[in-house]
C-alpha cells in the first residue's frame, strides 16, 4: 500500500528556514510525479510545489525563489526546502503522490486524499 511519511515541520521565526522530508513506499517512486500541498488555518488546500525530476520542478508563485523541491530516488524521499519563511506559509504540509502529471504541476483542485497523501507535518511561522 502507498505510504507517505512527512517530517521536518516545526515552529520557526519569520525569515527562518525549514526542510521538510517525505519518505515514500508502496509504489514505483522513481517515475512518479510528486508534489506538496498545504492547508492553512481557515483556508483551502493549496498546491505549493511539484516535480518529476530535480530538473523538472514547479512552484506556486508566492513561494518561487524561496522554496526548493527535490528528490533523492535512492532514498525514496522528496524534500521541500523552505527559506525566508513568512507567517502566511503557516500550515499543515502534505506530501502527495501524483496520479496525473498536471496535478503535480499545480493544475488541479486539491482535497485530502488518504491514499495518496501523507498525514502532514505542521509548519508554524511566528515571532
Amino acid at each position: 500500500q502507498v505510504q507517505l511519511v512527512e517530517s521536518g515541520g516545526g515552529l520557526v521565526q519569520p525569515g527562518g528556514s525549514l526542510r521538510l522530508s517525505c519518505v515514500a513506499s508502496g509504489f514505483d517512486f522513481v517515475p512518479t510525479w510528486m508534489y506538496w500541498v498545504r492547508l492553512a488555518p481557515g483556508k483551502e488546500f493549496e498546491w505549493v510545489s511539484g516535480l518529476k525530476t530535480n530538473s523538472i520542478t514547479y512552484y506556486k508563485e508566492s513561494v518561487r525563489g524561496r522554496f526548493k523541491i527535490s528528490r533523492d530516488n535512492a532514498k525514496n524521499t522528496v524534500y521541500l526546502e523552505m527559506n525566508s519563511l513568512m507567517p502566511e506559509d503557516t500550515g499543515l504540509y502534505y506530501c502527495a503522490r501524483a496520479l496525473d502529471t498536471f496535478q503535480a504541476m499545480g493544475y488541479g483542485t486539491y482535497s485530502h486524499d488518504a491514499t495518496n497523501w501523507g498525514r502532514g507535518t505542521q509548519v508554524t511561522v511566528s515571532s
